[in-house]
């Protein structure tokens, strides 16, 4: 016996991966491909939504 739910699910679609920008520890930023800082680039913050990094939590204690 199935349950229920099993008649109405569908697999997740996956997400598109993208990979365009990289951390920085000397410039504690996070950069394009390019060099550039990645918040120029406003297509990419559009779909990505944020530019987490680490380099807050490594300087400050209220991160």
């Amino acid at each position: 016996m199935r349950p229920f739910v099993w008649n109405y699910a569908r697999p997740a679609e996956l997400s598109p991966v993208i990979d365009q920008y990289s951390y920085d520890p000397i410039l504690q930023l996070n950069v394009l491909t390019d060099g550039r800082p990645a918040i120029m680039d406003r297509a990419l913050l559009a779909a990505v939504g944020t530019t987490t990094s680490k380099a807050g939590s490594a300087t400050h204690f209220d991160d």
